[in-house]
């Protein structure tokens, strides 16, 4: 299988206010082809350690894709720095000094000096055409590597790759093709969900199998590779029925599906419609829920019930059961699953109240203390949690958690 190495180049993506999108881009059609990408790397406009890194990835990897560096300023120095790495010359090209400057021109506006220095080419490259702007790629074929040097724009670097480049290199892959397939597992821990069905991923090769926690589920991955791609998704298909039958209902997605997505379909096919009630949470079930495209053929309402008097007032919880129990007790989680369904004439109604932190935490009722509920026509039900984290983790938790007690009813 021919392996590839991405170098994001440019000292902005060091920075926390950028992030490198370019190479999930590429690793997504690079497996595609079966190629797998073993490296990921984003280097700053350093000559040293630029030279320093492609040296290493030609050594290492049939195919080398950089992005970024392709500029006219000083510090694009991907072109020199992969002449030196290449240990080839690096020389002004005539015909794409006139490519560049006619795109100027077409822009009405003169060419500065400076992006002459795009038309540098290095030794024995093909230069790949930049419709989308002025900095020309590379494609060199060197020591039986590949090798693409692209601009960092995504919309000047998605059609170069697409049009020169992935052509060349599914030539190179030949017919070996990868599928890949996550799910994901609620209500379990990442060691428990291992030990489960270590036994059985342990006796494959092909597919691989890598799980990963997820801040409120675990996300198994599968990787396999055959001749075609059918063949690669046999043998995922295989893998996945020996796990689903070990893990069971815990596995909510077989398809890297999120979990309002899961319940939003169960819904929409069994026709039922469903009104949420939400205290420590905000509105943040409501807001995944409607993040589904046609939630609204089941959605009906939410309400943020954040105070004492929001759930007297607008899901008629009684009052002496808030003075009784408190507003984070099953008794009011379940009277705010009631109440909403009443209102919104829907047939379920999920609530959750909890302390999400970091303060308003006790002895009795900590932080971290959640209690969700569901109701429909036949009977309401709750569930106490404890959930670990900041307040964010614990609001995602406790959502993840009501959204999947909604999940298994509708199972």
């Amino acid at each position: 299988m021919l392996t590839a190495e991405i170098i994001a180049i440019g000292s902005e993506l060091l920075t926390p206010d950028r992030t490198d999108t370019n190479s999930l881009w590429l690793t997504e059609k690079l497996n595609g082809i079966g190629v797998e990408v073993k490296l990921k790397i984003v280097v700053g406009d350093d000559d040293a350690r630029l030279e320093e890194t492609m040296r290493d990835a030609v050594k290492r990897s049939r195919i080398v894709i950089t992005t970024g560096g392709l500029g006219p300023t000083e510090d694009d120095i991907t072109r020199k720095i992969a002449a030196r790495a290449l240990s080839r010359r690096l020389a002004y090209n005539e015909k794409v000094l006139d490519g560049i400057r006619e795109k100027f021109v077409r822009m009405n506006r003169q060419m500065p000096e400076i992006n002459a220095r795009q038309a540098m080419v290095i030794e024995g490259a093909e230069v790949l055409d930049n419709p989308n702007g002025t900095a020309p790629g590379m494609y060199i074929e060197h020591e039986n590597r590949a090798i693409a040097l692209l601009p960092g724009p995504p919309r000047e670097m998605r059609p170069m790759f697409e049009n020169f480049v992935l052509p060349k290199l599914t030539t190179k892959a030949g017919d070996l093709r990868v599928a890949r397939r996550i799910l994901r597992v609620a209500g379990l821990g990442e060691s428990a969900v291992d030990s489960t069905i270590a036994p059985v991923y342990t006796q494959y090769e092909n597919p691989q199998t890598t799980i990963l926690f997820n801040r409120s589920e675990i996300e198994i991955h599968l990787t396999a590779q055959g001749k075609t791609e059918s063949e690669a998704e046999l043998l995922l298909d295989g893998l996945a029925g020996q796990i689903e039958e070990r893990l069971g209902d815990a596995i909510f997605a077989f398809r890297g599906e999120t979990m309002e997505q899961v319940v939003g379909l169960r819904l929409a096919v069994g026709g039922f419609t469903l009104a949420v009630a939400e205290s420590c949470t905000g509105g943040l079930i409501a807001e995944r829920l409607t993040d589904v495209p046609g939630s609204s053929s089941y959605f009906l309402e939410g309400v943020v019930a954040y105070s004492n008097d929001a759930k007297i007032r607008s899901l008629g919880v009684p009052a002496e059961l808030i003075e009784e129990h408190g507003a984070v007790s099953a008794q009011v989680a379940e009277a705010m699953a009631e109440g909403i369904k009443h209102r919104a004439e829907a047939d379920f109604g999920l609530s959750v109240t909890g302390i999400a932190g970091p303060g308003g935490g006790s002895t009795e009722k900590p932080v971290g203390l959640v209690y969700i509920a569901l109701a429909d026509d036949a009977h309401t039900e709750h569930r106490k949690l404890m959930l670990p984290g900041d307040r964010q983790l614990i609001r995602w938790r406790a959502s993840q958690a009501a959204l999947d007690l909604l999940r298994r009813r509708l199972m």
